[in-house]
């Protein structure tokens, strides 16, 4: 299946490259390009897109508002956004995702790795950059623990083994990852992740790892 791909980038020159390099991948199509956040929004729609590539700094409704609107609108609810920025930090990764990007990158990102994260996010998982993931453990670490988390909805649903897989989910580990450190398959670990998002309400590994944060899951350190 033809993966549906709209750039949303301010800057014409970048939209170019990232279409050339784009359309000469088999099983990817560039099917619009939008200047701004607004622009996005409606071109989301209108050109069916799969997978939107968003930059943050954009005039007028920038990338995390867009992203918003993206997610929070049902007739979008299987288009997956990926964030693109030159900027990667802790409070631009941690908006990203309360927004509901599936995926954040930096602008520096070598073409094969931008090409699969285009994949990985269409086939509705997680992807964060090495970057991203330091800043949002970082910021976690350095943050005083919040609330009990028993008053984050659906954490009380969550089993023990739910609950440690989501902490690593968190971590940033990829289900094989998790798997060998809990000594289970990927299979295993993947449909505890599933079970997880249906009882917390996230569309994708991105929302859990928001939710893990927001409820005070233990911080797992492998």
């Amino acid at each position: 299946m033809t993966i549906r791909v709209l750039l949303a980038d301010d800057q014409a020159l970048l939209r170019g490259t990232f279409r050339l390099l784009l359309d000469s991948v088999p099983g990817i199509e560039v099917v619009g390009e939008a200047s701004d956040g607004a622009e996005a929004v409606v071109l989301a729609r209108s050109a069916q897109a799969d997978v939107v590539v968003m930059d943050i700094r954009m005039p007028g409704t920038d990338g995390i508002e867009a992203t918003r609107r993206i997610c929070a609108d049902d007739a979008l609810a299987g288009v997956k956004v990926l964030i693109l920025t030159t900027f990667e930090t802790d409070e631009l990764v941690v908006s990203a995702l309360r927004a509901g990007a599936s995926g954040f990158l930096g602008k520096g990102v070598e073409p094969a790795a931008l090409i699969d994260a285009i994949r990985t996010v269409a086939e509705g998982e997680q992807l964060l950059s090495p970057a991203a993931t330091r800043a949002l453990i970082e910021r976690v670490v350095q943050e005083p623990d919040p609330e009990p988390a028993v008053t984050v909805h659906g954490m009380a649903d969550l089993t023990e083994r739910e609950r440690q897989i989501t902490s690593l989910v968190a971590g940033g580990l990829s289900n094989a990852e998790i798997g060998q450190h809990l000594f289970i398959s990927p299979a295993t670990v993947k449909t505890h992740v599933n079970r997880a998002m249906m009882k917390t309400s996230a569309r994708d590994r991105a929302q859990l790892v928001v939710f893990a944060f927001d409820a005070g899951l233990p911080r797992l350190r492998l």
